[in-house]
């Protein structure tokens, strides 16, 4: 029995379309409660993220109808689950009825397309468009069981690849760096207040307009390790553990310093130009510069972080962002260029395994020029 199916030109036209969209085209399987006959494959870095391969008959238009309808309703959440506006979705019919007389190429973001042999492929203008080598690609010298074997121990090698990337990228590391700022910011309270030179340091060392414009440059950076009391330094400190353990885990140490460090530099430049001549301390804008790094490196592991990006990440950011603007004594100026520095150096420093060269180079370019603008307020056109 097992050899029947084996045998059968369908299934083994599937097996080989799932041996391409796995190893080739590095698509996921989607697992899908109460579907059947049909698989569906994910990539969100294709332009069709999302690829259907329907072994089931459809037999006439309302079947074909209904088909659509679950797939968009399907689709709909996967937008959700992985934050995305728009996903294409190519399905392939391999078992498309004659009966079936509605224009299957005229749905909006749903490509069909009829297939009853593999010819058929060369004939389809999207294949030739978007998966041009997958022709090629189905050919293979095993038959039967043989085929079976093969295509499966690739498919289980892959996926053991990609599970050694997926916990390299998320097994917990000792966050050295993030206690090692956090030390800092306590050291530079707590000796300063023990000897009384606490106020001292914040008069020569904290990011103030005047005295930067005057040349006193490195307050960009002292004024993001001072803290104006316990309670503002015990706040950042705990948000920086809670936030900055992360993102040292999933970026690395080097990424997460120098992210953590343009966060800062931008936060202090909008303080200086929005703020005018008020003074401002604290870490919490390079803070703000995390958590938009956060939200970009689960923007490219979405599938895995989708939920928590949507319903705790951002929320959490909106919801300071409003204390800030509500409640006096916050330089929430700090915060917006702290989050705005943080998003852009973090797709400077890219996502391993995820980020291009290409996309990386273009955060490059859009971190330099935002910074460059935001020196020229501060220092060439704020007064």
């Amino acid at each position: 029995m097992n050899n029947e199916i084996l045998m059968d030109d369908k299934n083994i036209l599937v097996m080989k379309l799932l041996h391409y969209f796995i190893i080739d085209k590095n698509y996921n399987p989607i697992i899908l409660q109460g579907v059947e006959n049909e698989i569906w494959l994910e990539n969100l870095e294709e332009d069709y993220k999302v690829v259907r391969i329907v072994s089931g008959y459809i037999h006439n238009d309302e079947q074909f109808d209904f088909d659509v309808f679950k797939t968009k309703r399907i689709v709909k959440k996967i937008k959700k689950k992985t934050l995305t506006f728009r996903i294409n979705t190519l399905s392939i019919f391999l078992d498309l009825g004659d009966n079936v007389s509605k224009d299957i190429h005229s749905i909006p973001n749903i490509e069909c397309i009829k297939i009853d042999s593999e010819a058929d492929f060369k004939k389809s203008s999207v294949i030739k468009k978007e998966f041009p080598d997958l022709t090629r690609k189905l050919k293979f010298n095993e038959k039967g069981i043989a085929l079976f074997a093969k295509i499966t121990s690739d498919i289980n090698e892959h996926n053991k690849k990609d599970a050694k990337k997926i916990n390299a990228v998320f097994k917990n590391k000792f966050p050295m760096i993030t206690y090692w700022l956090i030390a800092v910011n306590i050291i530079l309270y707590v000796i300063p207040v023990l000897f009384g030179q606490y106020d001292n340091l914040i008069n020569n060392y904290a990011i103030w307009g005047p005295s930067i414009r005057n040349g006193e440059w490195y307050r960009l950076f002292t004024g993001i390790f001072l803290h104006g009391g316990i309670l503002h330094l015990l706040f950042n400190c705990y948000a920086l553990y809670v936030i900055g353990t992360q993102v040292e885990n999933f970026m690395g140490r080097f990424k997460f310093l120098v992210i953590y460090l343009i966060s800062g530099l931008s936060g202090a430049l909008f303080s200086i130009i929005f703020n005018h001549n008020a003074a401002s301390i604290g870490a919490s804008g390079a803070i703000f510069g995390l958590m938009g790094a956060l939200v970009y490196f689960g923007y490219h592991y979405r599938v895995y972080l989708g939920n928590v990006v949507k319903s705790q990440i951002i929320p959490l950011i909106v919801l300071n962002l409003l204390l800030g603007f509500m409640s006096s004594g916050i330089d929430n100026f700090a915060h917006i260029g702290g989050l705005i520095g943080g998003s852009l150096s973090a797709i400077a420093m890219g996502v391993k395994d995820k980020s291009s060269w290409f996309e990386q180079m273009n955060g490059w370019i859009i971190t330099a020029i935002f910074l460059a603008f935001l020196i020229y307020m501060a220092f060439g056109y704020a007064v």
